[in-house]
């Protein structure tokens, strides 16, 4: 079942979303205002969900907040503003980002391109391709698709990481009552040399 209209970014259109998700913390941060898309690239039109993480280069590169949603009702460009909005505050589980920290956090993008709601997650789950989210009794979590690589984690222990998240069992993602969501996307990042943005 997939719920995002299927979009897939070229390089550039990676590129410039890692720069408007950037220009979108800064005028937040620095100014407490709402980045505006302004002339967007055609791909930016597109109704499809959209994630925005923040990592501290300092110390052993925390998260300093991640926020987005893969239910695709607005336009890409402003799926990406709000997503970066959303994670540079405090509504992203962490402390408000500070003008400070500006410099030394990178930020990355995650663009989806299809939703799957699966019976089967250890089976349909690619490590590094889908992110998860889980829903279970009013309960919801989710997981950015670059974690259980960066993290070394197994199939079975990046679902439980998504389950304790959403406030569940560690093991609710087995449980028949439970929906679990694979979400395909597009991961684009800054460097942490400075240099272009990559993709993942």
């Amino acid at each position: 079942m997939s719920e995002a209209q299927a979009v897939r970014l070229t390089y550039e259109d990676g590129a410039r979303a890692v720069e408007l998700a950037r220009e979108s913390v800064e005028a937040y941060v620095l100014q407490g205002q709402r980045e505006q898309p302004g002339s967007m690239r055609d791909a930016f039109y597109a109704r499809t969900g959209a994630f925005v993480r923040l990592q501290s280069t300092r110390g052993r590169g925390r998260m300093r907040g991640c926020a987005g949603s893969y239910r695709g009702k607005d336009q890409l460009g402003h799926a990406i503003v709000d997503a970066a909005i959303k994670a540079s505050s405090a509504d992203s589980g962490g402390s408000e980002l500070e003008p400070k920290e500006l410099d030394s956090v990178l930020v990355s993008t995650c663009v989806v391109s299809g939703v799957t709601l699966t019976n089967d997650p250890v089976a349909d789950l690619e490590l590094g391709r889908h992110g998860v989210a889980v829903d279970h009794n009013g309960k919801h979590g989710w997981l950015y698709p670059t974690i259980p690589v960066e993290n070394d984690w197994s199939k079975e222990r990046f679902l439980s990481r998504a389950c304790r998240k959403a406030g569940l069992s560690p093991t609710a993602w087995q449980d028949e009552e439970t929906m679990v969501t694979l979400i395909e996307g597009q991961v684009f990042r800054e460097r942490e040399d400075g240099g272009s943005v990559e993709q993942l």
